[in-house]
Protein backbone atom coordinates (compact mmCIF):
# COMPACT_ATOMS: atom_id res chain seq x y z
CA UNK A 1 0.00 0.00 0.00
CA UNK A 2 2.91 2.18 0.31
CA UNK A 3 3.24 1.78 -3.55
CA UNK A 4 0.15 3.08 -4.24
CA UNK A 5 0.77 6.80 -2.95
CA UNK A 6 4.28 6.91 -4.59
CA UNK A 7 2.63 6.35 -8.16
CA UNK A 8 0.13 8.79 -7.17
CA UNK A 9 2.41 11.78 -6.24
CA UNK A 10 4.15 11.92 -9.52
CA UNK A 11 0.48 11.56 -11.47
CA UNK A 12 -0.14 15.00 -9.65
CA UNK A 13 3.15 16.47 -10.16
CA UNK A 14 2.80 15.44 -13.55
CA UNK A 15 -0.91 17.36 -13.68
CA UNK A 16 0.37 19.94 -12.71
CA UNK A 17 3.09 19.94 -14.84
CA UNK A 18 0.97 20.12 -17.86
CA UNK A 19 -0.95 22.70 -16.16
CA UNK A 20 1.76 25.10 -15.83
CA UNK A 21 3.11 24.47 -19.16
CA UNK A 22 0.72 25.99 -21.13
CA UNK A 23 0.45 28.64 -18.98
CA UNK A 24 4.74 29.50 -19.20
CA UNK A 25 4.17 28.79 -23.27
CA UNK A 26 1.34 31.58 -22.97
CA UNK A 27 3.43 34.03 -21.51
CA UNK A 28 6.46 33.15 -23.44
CA UNK A 29 4.45 33.80 -26.59
CA UNK A 30 3.23 36.84 -25.35
CA UNK A 31 6.97 38.26 -24.16
CA UNK A 32 7.53 37.56 -27.80
CA UNK A 33 4.67 39.50 -29.13
CA UNK A 34 5.61 42.07 -27.14
CA UNK A 35 9.19 42.24 -28.62
CA UNK A 36 8.04 42.14 -31.78
CA UNK A 37 5.55 44.66 -31.67
CA UNK A 38 7.96 46.71 -29.72
CA UNK A 39 10.69 46.31 -32.60
CA UNK A 40 8.00 47.00 -35.15
CA UNK A 41 7.10 50.48 -33.59
CA UNK A 42 11.05 51.35 -33.57
CA UNK A 43 11.11 50.79 -37.24
CA UNK A 44 7.96 52.58 -37.94
CA UNK A 45 9.58 55.48 -35.95
CA UNK A 46 12.69 55.47 -38.17
CA UNK A 47 11.05 55.15 -41.09
CA UNK A 48 8.71 58.27 -40.53
CA UNK A 49 11.93 60.25 -38.92
CA UNK A 50 13.87 58.65 -43.10
CA UNK A 51 10.97 60.15 -44.84
CA UNK A 52 10.95 63.51 -42.91
CA UNK A 53 14.77 63.98 -43.51
CA UNK A 54 14.40 63.46 -46.86
CA UNK A 55 11.91 65.65 -47.94
CA UNK A 56 13.86 68.47 -46.11
CA UNK A 57 17.02 67.60 -47.81
CA UNK A 58 15.10 67.29 -51.53
CA UNK A 59 13.32 70.63 -50.28
CA UNK A 60 17.08 72.48 -49.61
CA UNK A 61 18.47 71.22 -52.34
CA UNK A 62 15.43 72.96 -54.84
CA UNK A 63 16.39 76.07 -53.04
CA UNK A 64 20.05 75.86 -53.58
CA UNK A 65 19.70 75.21 -57.28
CA UNK A 66 17.01 78.02 -57.25
CA UNK A 67 19.49 80.37 -55.53
CA UNK A 68 22.21 79.43 -58.64
CA UNK A 69 19.83 80.08 -60.88
CA UNK A 70 18.84 82.98 -59.68
CA UNK A 71 22.70 84.74 -58.70
CA UNK A 72 23.52 84.00 -62.84
CA UNK A 73 20.20 85.72 -64.06
CA UNK A 74 21.26 88.85 -61.56
CA UNK A 75 24.11 89.72 -64.53
CA UNK A 76 21.74 89.31 -67.14
CA UNK A 77 19.13 91.79 -65.24
CA UNK A 78 21.86 94.35 -65.45
CA UNK A 79 22.47 94.07 -68.71
CA UNK A 80 18.82 94.66 -69.61
CA UNK A 81 18.97 97.46 -67.55
CA UNK A 82 21.55 99.16 -69.47
CA UNK A 83 19.90 98.42 -72.33
CA UNK A 84 16.98 100.24 -71.38
CA UNK A 85 18.97 103.43 -70.65
CA UNK A 86 20.39 103.26 -74.18
CA UNK A 87 16.92 103.66 -75.08
CA UNK A 88 16.36 106.39 -72.90
CA UNK A 89 19.09 108.45 -73.90
CA UNK A 90 18.04 107.32 -78.27
CA UNK A 91 21.43 105.40 -78.86
CA UNK A 92 20.47 103.17 -81.01
CA UNK A 93 23.29 101.41 -81.93
CA UNK A 94 24.16 100.95 -78.42
CA UNK A 95 20.33 99.45 -77.59
CA UNK A 96 21.11 96.58 -80.55
CA UNK A 97 24.42 95.60 -78.83
CA UNK A 98 23.05 95.97 -75.73
CA UNK A 99 20.02 93.61 -76.77
CA UNK A 100 22.00 91.43 -78.43
CA UNK A 101 24.97 91.27 -75.36
CA UNK A 102 21.41 90.16 -73.09
CA UNK A 103 19.97 87.53 -75.93
CA UNK A 104 23.55 85.56 -75.85
CA UNK A 105 24.57 85.89 -72.09
CA UNK A 106 21.04 84.30 -71.49
CA UNK A 107 21.53 82.13 -74.14
CA UNK A 108 24.96 81.07 -72.72
CA UNK A 109 23.89 80.48 -69.30
CA UNK A 110 20.63 78.01 -70.62
CA UNK A 111 23.18 76.46 -72.88
CA UNK A 112 25.19 75.55 -69.93
CA UNK A 113 22.41 74.37 -67.67
CA UNK A 114 21.73 71.95 -70.89
CA UNK A 115 19.18 73.73 -72.66
CA UNK A 116 19.06 72.94 -76.39
CA UNK A 117 17.36 74.08 -79.00
CA UNK A 118 14.78 71.00 -80.93
CA UNK A 119 16.07 70.44 -83.98
CA UNK A 120 13.22 71.75 -87.24
CA UNK A 121 15.29 70.67 -90.30
CA UNK A 122 13.76 68.02 -92.21
CA UNK A 123 10.86 65.84 -91.59
CA UNK A 124 8.13 66.54 -88.77
CA UNK A 125 9.03 65.05 -85.55
CA UNK A 126 5.89 64.56 -83.67
CA UNK A 127 7.65 63.91 -80.56
CA UNK A 128 9.74 67.49 -80.77
CA UNK A 129 7.53 69.39 -82.74
CA UNK A 130 4.07 70.21 -82.98
CA UNK A 131 2.58 71.29 -86.28
CA UNK A 132 0.41 74.09 -86.11
CA UNK A 133 -0.83 74.47 -89.92
CA UNK A 134 -0.10 72.32 -93.14
CA UNK A 135 0.28 74.47 -96.45
CA UNK A 136 0.90 73.08 -100.11
CA UNK A 137 4.61 73.74 -100.88
CA UNK A 138 7.74 72.20 -103.44
CA UNK A 139 9.03 71.06 -100.10
CA UNK A 140 8.17 66.75 -99.31
CA UNK A 141 5.02 66.19 -97.91
CA UNK A 142 5.48 65.97 -93.79
CA UNK A 143 8.41 68.24 -94.03
CA UNK A 144 8.99 71.67 -91.89
CA UNK A 145 8.66 74.79 -94.13
CA UNK A 146 8.60 76.84 -91.37
CA UNK A 147 9.24 77.77 -87.41
CA UNK A 148 7.22 79.58 -85.96
CA UNK A 149 8.59 79.39 -82.33
CA UNK A 150 11.95 77.97 -81.28
CA UNK A 151 11.42 74.14 -79.00
CA UNK A 152 13.75 73.78 -76.34
CA UNK A 153 14.90 70.39 -74.84
CA UNK A 154 16.40 69.89 -71.62
CA UNK A 155 18.77 66.85 -71.52
CA UNK A 156 16.78 64.31 -73.08
CA UNK A 157 13.83 65.91 -71.86
CA UNK A 158 11.16 67.92 -74.14
CA UNK A 159 10.31 71.67 -72.36
CA UNK A 160 8.45 73.32 -75.10
CA UNK A 161 7.96 71.75 -78.40
CA UNK A 162 8.88 73.73 -81.76
CA UNK A 163 5.59 75.04 -82.99
CA UNK A 164 5.80 74.18 -87.22
CA UNK A 165 4.30 74.20 -90.57
CA UNK A 166 4.88 71.59 -92.61
CA UNK A 167 4.47 70.79 -96.03
CA UNK A 168 1.55 68.82 -97.65
CA UNK A 169 3.34 68.70 -101.12
CA UNK A 170 2.93 70.49 -104.07
CA UNK A 171 -0.34 71.56 -105.47
CA UNK A 172 0.55 70.18 -108.62
CA UNK A 173 1.27 66.52 -107.05
CA UNK A 174 -2.50 66.32 -105.29
CA UNK A 175 -4.19 67.55 -108.57
CA UNK A 176 -2.00 64.87 -110.63
CA UNK A 177 -3.26 62.45 -107.73
CA UNK A 178 -6.87 63.61 -107.90
CA UNK A 179 -6.53 63.04 -111.96
CA UNK A 180 -5.15 59.67 -111.63
CA UNK A 181 -7.52 58.22 -108.64
CA UNK A 182 -10.64 59.70 -110.79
Amino acid sequence: MTDEPRIEEPRIEEEQHAEETPVDELAAVTQERDEYLDALQRLKAEFDNYRKRVARDQQELAARAHERLVKELVPILDDLERALEAVAQHEEAQLEEGVRLVHRSLGDLLAREGLTEVETEGKFDPHTQEALLSQPSDEEEGSVIQVLQKGYKLGDRVLRPARVVISQGSEQRGAEQATADG
